[in-house]
C-alpha cells in the first residue's frame, strides 16, 4: 500500500444530488393560489456524502476518496465529483435527487425524487480496500442503508481502531461504530438519539447552552462507546464532550448566508484537521470556523464547479478559521462595503483598538473589516531583527478575536500594496494624521473606486514604546508609513 494511499481522506456514505432552481415570482397561478416561478438557471452538484468529500477535496491537497452507492446515472454524479476518486457500488435506480425551487434565494418548495435498490457490499468489494487504506475515514451517514451493511460496519470498527474515524450521523442512519474518535450531530439530532434511545427528557436541562448539548454528548458518548461527541448548536457554536470533560467552542455570527451544508462542510474540516494531525478539540475549533464561513459565503449554493482547492491552513486562515476571501465574497453579495486596514500589530493597545474600531464603525452593518497583516519576515525587515515579539500565528488568533474584525490577512511584502490589489477593499483606512493623498497605495486603492481614509489614534500609543518601556536601552525603530501609525 503506498504512503499516498495511506494518508488519504476517505469519506462513506450515501452519495445524492441537489438541484437548485432559481427565479424570480410576479405573478400567482391563474388556477390556484400558488405562486409562478419564472426560473432563469438550473445547477446541480453533489449533495449527502457526495458534497462532504467535495468539500473536503477542495480543503486539502490530500487524496479524497468516496465510497457510495451509484445508479444507473452513475457518470452523471460522477461528473459533478471534480478532484474525488469514486469507488462506487452499483445499485439499480437512480441518484436520490432534492431540487429546490428558490426566489431571491428564498425556497419556495422541495422536490425529492429517485431512489437505489438495496445492495449487499460483497468481502472482496473495492470498497474495503479503499476504507482499510484510508488515513482517516469520514462516514457521512444519510441513512439510505450503505453503514447499515454488515460487511461495511465491519470495516468501519476495524479502521476506527487503527485510525482517526469521524462519523455526521441521520436520524434515520446507522449508530456510530465502536471506537469512533468524534460523532458530530446537531442539537436536534442529539436530543432525538438521546429520546429514543435513553429515554431522556431535554426539558431537564431547559434548552440552555451549553448545559444541554453537553448533557447530550455526555449521555450518547457513553451509550455509543465512542470517544467524543461534539454536539453543534448553530450560532452557538459546538459543545465537545471527552472523557476529559468539556469544551465549547462559540461561533462567530454570520450575517445573512445559507446554512444548507453547513453540517458537511463542519465534518470535512474536522477530517482535514485531524489527517493533518490536529487533536480533536483544535480540529472542531476549526470546524466551527469553517461552517461559520462557510454560512455566511452562502452556504453549499455558493460552490462554484470550478473551483479550485482551497489552500491548506496558514497564518491568514489559522485551522481553517473564516478567510478573508470568505467575508468579502459574502459583504459583496449583499451589498456591503468592504473596509481594511493594516500594520503589525506586534503589542496590541489602546491605540490599535481604536484604529480598528473607527474602521469597523466605516463598515456598517452589512460591511466588514479585514485587516492586513505584516508577516514575521515583513516585521523583521521593517523593524530589526528582535521583532516581531509576538509571533504571527499568535499576531493572527489575538486580532480575530476581536469582535470588530471579521478576517486576517496575512502579507510578506514591505508594503500593503500588493495583498491590497488582490482584495481590492471599498475603504483603506489608516491610524494616524496621514497626508492619505501621498501614500503609496493611495493611486491603486482610488483606481478602482476605493478611497483611502485616516481615522483618529491614540497618539504616544505604539508597541515600539511599549517595548522601550520594558526595555530602557532600547531604541525605538519606526516607520509609521508602512505600520499603520500605531505599531
Amino acid at each position: 500500500m503506498s504512503p499516498r494511499t495511506r494518508e488519504s481522506i476517505v469519506v462513506v456514505g450515501d452519495c445524492l444530488r441537489d438541484v437548485d432552481v432559481h427565479g424570480a415570482v410576479e405573478r400567482l397561478c391563474p388556477d390556484a393560489p400558488a405562486p409562478v416561478l419564472a426560473a432563469d438557471r438550473r445547477r446541480a452538484r453533489p449533495g449527502g456524502a457526495g458534497l462532504t468529500a467535495l468539500l473536503a477535496a477542495r480543503s486539502t491537497r490530500r487524496p479524497v476518496r468516496l465510497v457510495t452507492v451509484l445508479g444507473q446515472d452513475a457518470d452523471d454524479v460522477r461528473g459533478l465529483l471534480e478532484g474525488v476518486d469514486v469507488v462506487a457500488v452499483t445499485a439499480g435506480g437512480t441518484t436520490p435527487t432534492k431540487t429546490r425551487m428558490l426566489a431571491d434565494d428564498r425556497v419556495l418548495l422541495r422536490v425529492d425524487e429517485g431512489g437505489l435498490e438495496p445492495v449487499a457490499v460483497s468481502p472482496s468489494s473495492d470498497v474495503l480496500d479503499a476504507i482499510a487504506g484510508a488515513g482517516v475515514v469520514l462516514v457521512s451517514d444519510y441513512g439510505r442503508g450503505l453503514t447499515a451493511d454488515p460487511v461495511v460496519r465491519e470495516a468501519l470498527e476495524a479502521a476506527a481502531a487503527r485510525v482517526p474515524l469521524v462519523w455526521d450521523p441521520h436520524p434515520n442512519g446507522s449508530p456510530p461504530v465502536p471506537g469512533a474518535t468524534v460523532v458530530t450531530p446537531n442539537l436536534s439530532e442529539a436530543r432525538g438519539y438521546v429520546r429514543d434511545l435513553l429515554s431522556y427528557s431535554s426539558e431537564d436541562h431547559a434548552r440552555r447552552f451549553p448545559h444541554e448539548p453537553a448533557a447530550l454528548g455526555d449521555a450518547l458518548r457513553a451509550h455509543w462507546r465512542v470517544d467524543t461527541v461534539a454536539v453543534t448548536a448553530g450560532r452557538d457554536g459546538a459543545v465537545l464532550r471527552s472523557a476529559s470533560g468539556t469544551s465549547v467552542t462559540p461561533a462567530r455570527p454570520a450575517r445573512g448566508g445559507d446554512p444548507c451544508g453547513a453540517g458537511d462542510r463542519f465534518a470535512a474540516t474536522v477530517a482535514v484537521a485531524l489527517a493533518d494531525g490536529s487533536a480533536v478539540d483544535d480540529a472542531v475549533r476549526a470546524a466551527v470556523a469553517a461552517a461559520a464561513s462557510f454560512v455566511a459565503a452562502g452556504g453549499a449554493a455558493a460552490l462554484a464547479d470550478d473551483a479550485p482547492p482551497e489552500p491548506a491552513p496558514g497564518p491568514s486562515s489559522p485551522n481553517g478559521a473564516i478567510t478573508a476571501d470568505d467575508v468579502i465574497t459574502a459583504a459583496r453579495a449583499r451589498g456591503g462595503t468592504v473596509v481594511a486596514t493594516g500594520g503589525c500589530f506586534d503589542l496590541l493597545h489602546a491605540g490599535h483598538a481604536r484604529t480598528l474600531e473607527a474602521a469597523r464603525r466605516l463598515a456598517g452593518d452589512d460591511g466588514v473589516l479585514v485587516v492586513c497583516l505584516n508577516s514575521d519576515a515583513s516585521v523583521r525587515r521593517l523593524k530589526g531583527p528582535d521583532r516581531p515579539v509576538v509571533a504571527e500565528a499568535d499576531r493572527v488568533e489575538m486580532i480575530s478575536a476581536l469582535a470588530a474584525v471579521d478576517a486576517v490577512e496575512v502579507f510578506d511584502e514591505d508594503d500593503p500594496r500588493t495583498v491590497l490589489d488582490r482584495l481590492r477593499p471599498d475603504v483603506w483606512v489608516k491610524g494616524g494624521d496621514y497626508a492619505t493623498d501621498e501614500l503609496l497605495e493611495t493611486p491603486l486603492v482610488r483606481g478602482w473606486g476605493g478611497e483611502v481614509v485616516a481615522v483618529p489614534y491614540h497618539a504616544g500609543r505604539s508597541s515600539t514604546r511599549l517595548l522601550a518601556r520594558l526595555e530602557p536601552g532600547t531604541k525605538p525603530r519606526t516607520d509609521p508609513s508602512l505600520t499603520g501609525g500605531t505599531p
